[in-house]
């Protein structure tokens, strides 16, 4: 019996179907733990990602899931440094509104959404603003509405523009719906989600599939009301990976003192700052796909795993 058949969920005894860590479990864990899945589609590819780690990767440009949750705005969310796969921390800042950081965030940039500095068109790559628009939303996969429920975090250029013919980003599509006589809501019915092969990142267009029979709307009623739901309405991608939060730097005023170095301190103490810097890549984000930015008149703007059918891995995937 294989691990995947061993775990299923249609094996578990009675007395485990309720099960919460136990003490020694915390303790042979380091004393942390993520159990939540979400879709991830790095790299143009849906992947599978649990505890963050990727457990399945699928080659195909579409996917076909139902909308269980949504949360009720669009986040925001930022990080100082640029992306480390080597070192991957939390973000430094984000919101959960869209309106003002989280109370839990570590390194708060402003009171408001709109009064922050990272927010001003030119703080990000470009003319790109330094703090993201994200969608977080909980799915399960099409052909298995009874399993797990999953997060999918959408970026702006998935969420906000034009529709263009069938191929619609997320808001669009809603819109869609909601104008059909009578208004058809996300969680009623199987979306394809299928991947933009000529966007320079990774983006997804949304399209109609077929009605939900009677026995899965109940089911997807209930998976709404789960508790792997909400999580994944609330949670950040670094929160639901069990990435630790990211601590802001401590600052001192004056120079560091320059004592004897160390072996591995041979390096000069600093370095010029032209060394340093590095060009800025083109913004993959088209202002206009996003809600307005907010301009700053008093400043100048800142210078420029194994791989498988994804679906019959989770059909009967297990909570490793």
């Amino acid at each position: 019996m294989s691990n995947i058949t061993l775990f299923s969920s249609a094996n578990v005894p009675a007395f485990a179907r309720n099960n919460e860590l136990s003490d020694t479990a915390r303790a042979l864990t380091g004393g942390s733990v993520s159990n939540t899945k979400r879709i991830s589609i790095k790299g143009g590819v849906f992947r599978l990602v649990a505890g963050g780690k990727e457990i399945a990767a699928i080659d195909d440009r579409h996917l076909e899931v139902i909308i269980v949750k949504a949360a009720p705005k669009v986040s925001r969310i930022f990080y100082s440094a640029s992306y480390d796969a080597d070192n991957v921390t939390g973000p430094d800042c984000w919101s959960n509104d869209g309106e003002r950081p989280d109370a839990s965030a570590e390194n708060k940039q402003a009171e408001t959404c709109m009064s922050c500095p990272k927010n001003i068109a030119g703080s990000g790559q470009g003319n790109s603003r330094a703090c993201r628009y994200q969608q977080r939303l909980a799915v399960v996969l099409a052909n298995n509405p009874e399993g797990d429920v999953m997060q999918l975090t959408l970026p702006a250029t998935s969420v906000f523009g034009k529709e263009e013919g069938d191929k619609r980003p997320l808001q669009a599509y809603a819109r869609y719906l909601a104008v059909q006589n009578p208004p058809v809501n996300p969680e009623q019915i199987v979306t394809e989600m299928r991947f933009d092969t000529k966007a320079e990142s990774p983006k997804l267009h949304f399209k109609p599939v077929r009605w939900l029979t009677d026995d899965e709307y109940e089911i997807i009623k209930e998976q709404a009301e789960s508790a792997d739901a909400q999580r994944a309405v609330v949670m950040t991608v670094a929160q639901s990976d069990g990435v630790k939060a990211n601590v802001p730097k401590m600052v001192l005023a004056g120079a560091r003192p320059m004592g004897e170095l160390t072996k591995e301190e041979d390096a000069p103490a600093y370095e010029p700052i032209a060394a340093k810097a590095k060009a800025k890549a083109k913004s993959v984000v088209d202002a206009e796909d996003e809600p307005e930015v907010r301009k700053d008149a008093a400043k100048p703007s800142a210078v420029p795993a194994k791989k498988g059918k994804l679906a019959d891995i989770v059909s009967d995937w297990d909570d490793e």
